[in-house]
């Protein structure tokens, strides 16, 4: 008798056969194998090189003082006025150095920049993560077309892994409903292949790293 057995029903007998045969795991550890060359390159160098690669812009500060000057030097060059920040620990490094800017939402819909800061910047791949457990929540980092994003180098981490773990022991069982990372400013080719900046969220995006 003719064998009329498709071809999907020996796929599919296969598999089945496949499944019901148990065998060893051929790579036990394979989550501990390295994935990237080792470097010794500072972590601050690789954030920088991996974050300016996707189009952000990276401004090392070594004190406050002179982050207060980068930052009122962009805002002078740009022309920035409506300028929103709505963390306290920034507020108050903002209003000690009388640097202007919106504590409350009035006229957020005509907001040039959003200042906050993050959780951790990831230096593999030059990502910020960032959560919603501050009082910037998630809109401040998303509406205005201009992102600025204070950050210290005791935040910065080596792999997302190193980033997950930094939120863990900061939040313990309380973590943000809402973490991610964002890895350069809003980008799509979506229309006929260009690629456009600022497409769903900040056009442009700039990390000032504190040394601390």
């Amino acid at each position: 008798m003719r064998d009329i057995t498709t071809s999907k029903e020996k796929l599919l007998k296969k598999i089945r056969k496949a499944l019901l045969e148990k065998r060893d795991n051929p790579y036990p550890n394979l989550e501990d194998l390295p994935h990237y060359p080792p470097t010794d390159e500072l972590l601050e160098v690789i954030f920088a090189q991996e974050f300016a690669a996707v189009s952000g812009q990276f401004v090392f500060c070594e004190d406050e003082l002179q982050a207060i000057e980068n930052l009122l030097n962009l805002a002078d060059q740009h022309k920035w006025h409506k300028i929103y920040c709505w963390e306290p620990a920034l507020q108050e490094f903002l209003t000690r150095y009388e640097f202007p800017y919106f504590e409350t939402e009035k006229d957020f819909e005509q907001a040039e920049v959003g200042i906050t800061l993050c959780e951790a910047l990831v230096a593999r791949n030059g990502s910020i993560m960032l959560s919603n457990s501050d009082m910037a929540g998630r809109r401040l980092s998303i509406y205005p077309p201009v992102h600025i994003v204070f950050a210290y180098t005791s935040q910065l981490v080596l792999d997302l892994k190193d980033g997950f773990k930094l939120v863990k022991e900061k939040y313990k069982d309380q973590l943000p409903s809402m973490i991610t990372t964002v890895t350069g400013p809003s980008r799509t080719a979506d229309i006929e292949k260009t690629l456009v900046l600022g497409a769903h969220g900040p056009k442009e995006l700039f990390v000032f790293l504190l040394d601390g």
